[in-house]
């Protein structure tokens, strides 16, 4: 039986529910060292294409800094390369190895095999309502 809420109830419910949802897949990765931020930028580079280290900052919301740190790291790991700015001399493009692509792979399948399970445990009709939810949060997340 749904209960009728009002939309500040909704909204409150649906944030709690997405976020613990996301902290939930966020959990499920495959045995490795990079960290949740690092893992973050690597996902920011593959959907943004090749960014500057400041784009990049500012797609992952941290300070310059901080994003240094991070890109070195997956530098060193070899998940990251640098080239040179096609119309700015002073300034590098960042973007993933074939090796980090293949990371996010990875991550991303053990991710989608965790949640794939859990949906597989749902009736169809859950399935099914979920699917229109889906819709209706790829819409809302568009406007």
């Amino acid at each position: 039986m749904v209960v009728s809420m009002t939309p500040e109830q909704l909204t409150v419910r649906l944030r709690d529910a997405i976020t613990r949802l996301n902290r939930r897949l966020r959990q499920e990765r495959p045995l490795g060292d990079l960290t949740v931020t690092q893992l973050s930028a690597l996902t920011s580079l593959r959907i943004g294409g090749a960014l500057t280290p400041r784009e990049l900052s500012d797609a992952e919301r941290v300070q310059p800094p901080t994003m240094t740190k991070i890109v070195a790291k997956l530098e060193e790991r070899g998940l990251v390369q640098r080239s040179p700015h096609p119309t700015d001399g002073r300034q590098v493009l960042l973007a993933p190895t074939a090796e980090g692509l293949e990371v996010i792979d990875s991550y991303q399948r053990v991710r989608d095999e965790w949640l794939a399970a859990k949906l597989a445990n749902l009736t169809p009709d859950e399935r099914d309502t979920v699917a229109r939810a889906a819709s209706i949060l790829e819409g809302l997340a568009r406007a």
